[in-house]
C-alpha cells in the first residue's frame, strides 16, 4: 500500500478551498446536486475546520475536473480510503516530477491512471 514519504500537512499544498455552497454557485447548479458530485466522486472534499472544502483547482473552466472521478474509483479499489486518495492527489510523486493532481490538471491522465493501479498490486 502507497505510504507518503514523509509526514506533511499535504492539503497545505491546495492554494485555495471552496465550501460545498460556493461550489454550487461556481458551478451554477443547486447545493443538493453540488453534493451529489462530491457522493459520486464528481469532486472530492474534505473537512477544515469542520467544514466541507473542495479544492478551488477541481473545478476547470465551469465543470469538475474531468478525470478526476476515475481516478478517484481507481484509488479506492485499490484499498485506499477517500482521505488516502486525495493525500496520495496532493503528494509530489517521485515518478511524475510532479503531483498526481497537478499531472491531472496538465491532462496526463492515462499516466495517473497506471500509477494508482499499480498501487494495488
Amino acid at each position: 500500500m502507497w505510504q507518503s514519504s514523509y509526514v506533511q500537512d499535504v492539503m497545505a499544498q491546495v492554494a485555495s478551498w471552496m465550501t460545498v455552497p460556493d461550489v454550487a454557485e461556481a458551478l451554477n447548479i443547486p447545493l443538493g446536486k453540488a453534493r451529489r458530485l462530491i457522493e459520486e466522486h464528481s469532486l472530492v472534499a474534505v473537512r477544515r475546520e469542520g467544514v466541507m472544502m473542495v479544492p478551488r483547482e477541481l473545478i476547470v473552466n465551469g465543470e469538475p475536473l474531468p478525470s478526476l472521478r476515475g481516478t478517484i474509483l481507481v484509488l479506492l479499489d485499490a484499498g485506499f480510503t477517500l482521505g488516502k486518495a486525495i493525500e496520495w492527489l496532493y503528494t509530489e510523486e517521485r515518478m511524475l516530477s510532479t503531483t498526481p493532481i497537478k499531472a491531472l490538471l496538465a491532462g496526463r491522465k492515462a499516466e495517473i491512471r497506471r500509477l494508482a493501479q499499480a498501487l494495488a498490486l
